[in-house]
């Protein structure tokens, strides 16, 4: 009976889990893509906006970095939280899983303060255009090497492997994680090395397998939860 008990309540928790970590997936993408694609937008289109010349994008940064922060917080969260479980089937590859979620982290603030730097030159006004275009590069960089490679590694082969090996989420679909870890990571370095464009087609089209693992991930996990391993 005791033992019952327990194997129900530890599957209960499981479900917990599993829940409160497809919710703070879905929370990445809901932080990320208004940041990035909109509320940055207008900094990132015209650095000379620090000179003081143009509409004043403090509010629109400010939000962004504040998305971003929750971003952080969600990211890590998608690590730690579910680790005793991942820790059962791996301990290297949750350990690492949360390592690699930390260092995208670190990426993410980077650009975070690089911008808010900016907006604070924009305030003071004795910045210049040249200063202004530094820190989108700034930006840009820590966002193609954070957000970009590193997401690569933590939420497509870490991840990907973790699920694939353990069958806590059908196969087939941490195969998304496998094929797009790898796509991503080498469309940033094709980026580094001035192979091909940043935000260009060929990027674009290396993101789609990876974007489809993390949300279908995410609401696997709120629908469904964690499979029962084999």
């Amino acid at each position: 009976m005791s033992i019952d008990l327990a194997r129900r309540s530890s599957t209960a928790s499981d479900r917990k889990i599993a829940t409160l970590t497809g919710w703070l997936m879905v929370i990445t993408f809901v932080t990320s893509i208004p940041a990035f694609f909109f509320l940055y937008a207008p900094v990132r289109d015209n650095p000379g906006l620090i000179t003081g010349t143009g509409a004043d994008p403090t509010a629109s940064v400010a939000l962004g970095a504040v998305l971003e922060l929750v971003l952080i917080v969600a990211s890590l969260g998608t690590a730690v939280v579910p680790y005793a479980i991942y820790k059962r089937y791996s301990e290297g590859l949750a350990l690492g899983y949360v390592a690699a979620r930390l260092v995208e982290g670190m990426f993410t603030a980077i650009g975070i303060l690089s911008l808010l730097t900016f907006v604070y030159m924009r305030q003071e006004g004795t910045a210049d255009a040249a200063l202004g275009q530094a820190f989108v590069a700034i930006y840009d960089r820590a966002f193609l090497i954070g957000p970009g490679v590193v997401v690569g590694v933590s939420n497509g082969l870490i991840l990907g492997c973790l699920m694939y090996r353990t069958g806590l989420v059908p196969r087939k679909l941490a195969m998304f994680g496998l094929v797009g870890g790898p796509l991503i990571i080498l469309s940033g370095v094709a980026v580094m090395f001035d192979i091909t464009d940043r935000g260009g087609a060929l990027q674009a089209l290396a993101t789609i397998p990876e974007f489809i693992w993390e949300l279908s991930f995410g609401i696997y996990l709120i629908v469904k939860g964690f499979k029962p391993a084999p």
